[in-house]
């Protein structure tokens, strides 16, 4: 998918988790960081990014410009997504749904903050497999990315968009071994 070019753009920062790691050596410890940022201008531009340093400040600033250059442009449809969609990021699938107006964000954690940045307003998700924080907001991002449009569809299928719809829409004929 094009990447989009964060100049001008309103970004809301957004940290999802951090996480502290220790390294035992001779003289005591040594501690480091890692944040998860998701940056969104709630329109339906969208990034995430992890960033590791020595200092909680430089890590979400790192995660933060990482996310910056992770932007993608996602569809939103009457505040939802078009269809149903599974993401997937090594053992975590996150299942979304669309849903009609008023049911609100029904998400948890990292995939809650990812589509409230990105501007869903209805949407139903389901975290499934792996609890991995970082794992399963990038298999949001993996089911984001790969929502296409009818004219997407129909350009992979060697059809025009309406050769793809009236050929639904056609009666067939029904064979006498059916009607049994």
């Amino acid at each position: 998918m094009l990447k989009i070019d964060p100049e001008g753009l309103e970004l809301n920062e957004t940290v999802v988790f951090v996480n502290r790691v220790s390294k035992v050596v001779k003289g005591g410890r040594r501690f480091g960081f890692s944040a998860m940022v998701v940056v969104g201008n709630g329109e339906g531009i969208v990034g995430t990014g992890y960033g590791k340093a020595k200092d909680v400040s430089e890590a979400i600033k790192k995660g933060a410009a990482k996310a910056k250059k992770n932007l993608i442009k996602v569809r939103i449809k009457k505040g939802t997504i078009p269809y149903t969609i599974i993401g997937q990021y090594g053992a975590a699938e996150v299942f979304m749904k669309p849903a009609s107006p008023g049911t609100g964000v029904i998400a948890g954690g990292s995939v809650r903050t990812i589509l409230e940045a990105a501007g869903y307003q209805n949407i139903l998700t389901k975290s499934l497999g792996s609890s991995n924080n970082l794992n399963i907001a990038k298999a949001t991002m993996d089911a984001l990315v790969n929502l296409k449009n009818a004219k997407e569809v129909a350009k992979l299928r060697g059809k025009s968009v309406v050769e793809m719809y009236s050929q639904r829409l056609q009666p067939r004929e029904v064979t006498s071994n059916e009607i049994k």
